[in-house]
């Protein structure tokens, strides 16, 4: 065989009695969750930003960089709702390279699925405790989610996991707003194959069980850009974009029409400094025409306490080992902006 088990995981029900929630922590995560739901089904009109590293790489860093973002949303919150990205897994177009905290707890080091699922629960728990926020993370592996459908507000499913049976089932049966981003190609039809799969309901196996799930109504589109057949990026956050969207939904008759804006990735070529113009962009579009406001919800924003990414082992602290990100200055003057904006 090909293939080597190397050891039994322990089932998320018990990883979770090991590191459980309070009861202070899961009231404030249905508080949270309760006012995300509110601002994707239009019962409320603040602006949802989800921000933070490209990849939660150092529990330390990521942990100062929550508590800096913590303090923005005290003077932001009437306006913004700002969920913090930690995202611990790493999709890798070719399989190479870091692959996130659950893969490797210490990027340095060997893989450790053990010590990995650990690692990202106390990390995500850490955050609830010591900054009052709940967080996103990218649903990466559909049956991973369950050590850690208790602690997060939003998940994204990735460009290349959209068009994936089991990704789409599975969203089916979440309760938060679950955010499904358009593939590579920037095939929009992708997209919204996924969110009208994922609003519906289903009967499929999940972790050895028959499950059957009855719909989420706040799956919605991230936009990220694409990238066409000669490998040149073709962002599709500009007006033109978001109207067009905006048809589509409406010829799709989906429940909620929803839209996150990724200011980086194919949108910004990943010249991350692009994320600030991008942003304003889409804050004009959304002013512009009212029939955009209401399905313009919020944008996802990567940055970190240092700007720009650096090789795993160069050793600044706080600076991305994968995609490059705003460093905290040009943050902080971001949310504060788009708070004066909306």
């Amino acid at each position: 065989m090909s293939m080597k088990l190397n050891r039994e995981l322990p089932l998320p029900l018990d990883l979770k009695a090991q590191y459980p929630l309070s009861a202070s922590l899961r009231e404030m995560k249905a508080r949270r969750d309760k006012e995300v739901r509110g601002i994707f089904a239009g019962q409320s009109e603040k602006f949802v930003v989800i921000i933070g590293p490209c990849s939660a790489d150092q529990e330390d860093s990521v942990l100062e960089y929550v508590y800096r973002l913590a303090k923005v949303n005290e003077k932001v919150k009437e306006k913004l709702f700002l969920i913090p990205r930690v995202y611990t897994n790493k999709p890798r177009t070719t399989g190479e390279g870091y692959k996130g905290m659950l893969h490797q707890p210490s990027p340095d080091k060997a893989p450790d699925l053990l010590g990995g699922i650990i690692a990202i629960r106390r990390l995500h728990i850490r955050v609830m405790e010591e900054c009052a926020l709940t967080a996103a993370d990218e649903m990466l592996y559909p049956e991973n989610r369950s050590y850690l459908d208790d602690v997060l507000t939003y998940e994204a499913i990735g460009a290349r996991s959209v068009e994936n049976q089991q990704h789409r089932l599975t969203a089916s049966g979440m309760d938060i707003p679950v955010g499904m981003k358009n593939p590579t190609s920037g095939d929009l039809a992708v997209m919204l194959n996924s969110i009208q799969a994922a609003q519906a309901g289903h009967t499929f196996i999940y972790r050895g069980n028959d499950a059957t799930t009855t719909g989420n109504p706040l799956a919605h589109a991230i936009l990220r850009g694409g990238v066409d057949k000669y490998g040149t990026c073709v962002p599709n956050y500009h007006y033109e974009d978001l109207t067009r969207l905006c048809e589509l939904y409406k010829a799709r008759d989906l429940q909620n029409p929803a839209v996150i804006v990724d200011a980086n990735h194919s949108n910004s070529n990943k010249k991350y400094k692009e994320q600030v113009r991008i942003v304003s962009e889409v804050l004009h579009s959304r002013q512009y025409n009212p029939a955009l406001r209401p399905l313009i919800k919020g944008v996802m924003v990567e940055s970190y306490l240092e700007e720009g990414s650096q090789p795993i082992g160069q050793g600044t602290y706080g600076k991305s080992i994968t995609d490059p990100c705003l460093g905290w200055e040009d943050t902080e003057k971001l949310l504060y902006s788009i708070a004066e904006r909306v």
